[in-house]
């Protein structure tokens, strides 16, 4: 009797069950009237589900409508989360570390008890607006009104601080060249090129198929949905032509806000300097600061302190010495502040830089900087001048206000 009774629970569940299946398969098919078929339709079902965006109790999505700032807004902070069968919502593991220090203080400190709901006293996008404000998403004075529709643009403009925040920028001169064969890139202003530039080089926001980015067009309901997609799942990303990059020219640098941003080195051997000149400081200690392309090296870490530390820039250099790269230019180089023990503090940092540059070829350089400093030092006059070392031009410039010395190192074509 058993056996039978467990037979006919087994009957009973699975007729139970593909009832349902049929039933949620109707339901998908039936949800959104005007979806099937849509360019969209798999992004808008599965969105849904997770409560990015509802429907309209007519049984329409409304895929080709505008989206305001502020439902955008809303829609992107809920991308970050987790929604479990009760209908609570948690933040996702992996968008709190991606997050600097300071914002994930703020969420999980000053936002702690954040519900993910609308407002039920006043505007009822304000938590949502705040929390945005807060994390340097977007600025709040960035939107005149946050009930107007927004424009691709400004769209761009919301990508491109919230990468900023959660990953990194693409290199922006990359960008820039790649963005620019859109036909109406250069109606934009400056300021909205650079956020262009980013949302189409990470692959986030597309051109048209006329070849358009659609400058001053209303972002749609279904277009909002596939950007935040990208912008949170980066294997949903399109690709573009940053990605034929050849590997190893990419590195990804801390910048002077304290964020991140991807640097293309334009041949190897740069590359593998920047990796050298990181090394080279670290011989200085704790006594440096990795900036961008250049490393800083300080008599101490109270100098170090000050100058990391600083809002204003001061009269003359918190550091003694930095090595540095300019990848556009294709560029390297070394300045030194003549002081007392600079030298001395400074020499292996210098010399192991120098040794990668040149190779066999770095006794000269050495010798010529040992000379040049010898000379400024003693308060000589020495003038500008190009030597060669190698295969590179040695470009010497003397401050002789602030007793500054700077050789740039340029490869000879």
């Amino acid at each position: 009797m058993r056996q039978i009774a467990r037979v006919l629970s087994a009957c009973l569940l699975m007729f139970v069950i593909s009832n349902y299946s049929q039933a949620y398969a109707q339901e998908q098919q039936q949800r959104f009237s005007d979806v099937k078929g849509h360019w969209a339709e798999a992004t808008v079902n599965r969105l849904v589900d997770r409560g990015i965006l509802d429907g309209f109790p007519d049984g329409t999505f409304r895929p080709d409508d505008p989206v305001t700032a502020d439902q955008f807004v809303k829609m992107l902070l809920l991308s970050y989360t987790n929604v479990y069968p009760n209908g609570e919502r948690a933040w996702k593991k992996e968008f709190v570390q991606s997050l600097g220090a300071a914002n994930r203080g703020i969420l999980e400190q000053d936002y702690r008890d954040f519900n993910f709901r609308p407002s039920l006293l006043g505007y009822w996008a304000k938590p949502f607006i705040d929390l945005a404000n807060d994390l340097h998403f977007i600025n709040k004075s960035q939107f005149a009104d946050f009930k107007a529709n927004l424009k691709r643009e400004q769209v761009a403009e919301i990508i491109y601080y919230t990468v900023k925040e959660t990953e990194y920028t693409e290199d922006e001169t990359l960008s820039l060249k790649s963005a620019g064969t859109l036909g109406d890139f250069l109606s934009l202003k400056e300021r909205e090129k650079r956020f262009v530039a980013e949302a189409y080089g990470k692959g986030i926001m597309e051109g048209y198929p006329n070849g358009y980015f659609g400058a001053g067009q209303q972002v749609t309901r279904a277009e909002s949905l596939a950007i935040l997609d990208r912008i949170t799942d980066k294997s949903k990303r399109v690709t573009t032509s940053l990605a034929a990059v050849p590997p190893g020219l990419e590195v990804i640098v801390p910048t002077k806000d304290g964020h991140y941003k991807k640097v293309v080195f334009p041949t190897a051997k740069m590359a593998e300097a920047y990796k050298v000149l990181g090394e080279a400081a670290k011989l200085r200690g704790t006594n440096y600061d990795l900036v961008e392309t250049t490393a800083k090296l300080y008599k101490d870490a109270e100098t170090k302190a000050k100058d990391v530390n600083r809002t204003l820039i001061p009269n003359g250099s918190w550091e003694e010495a930095s090595l540095w790269i300019e990848p556009e230019y294709r560029t390297y180089g070394v300045t030194v502040h003549v002081q007392n023990g600079v030298l001395a503090r400074n020499q292996e940092s210098i010399d192991a830089y120098a040794n990668y540059l040149f190779a066999h070829e770095a006794l000269k350089f050495k010798e010529l900087f040992a000379d040049v400093y010898r000379r400024v030092e003693a308060g000589d006059t020495v003038e500008n001048q190009t030597f060669t070392i190698g295969s590179y031009a040695v470009e010497l410039h003397i401050d002789k206000d602030t007793k500054t010395i700077v050789y740039s190192i340029l490869e000879k074509m």
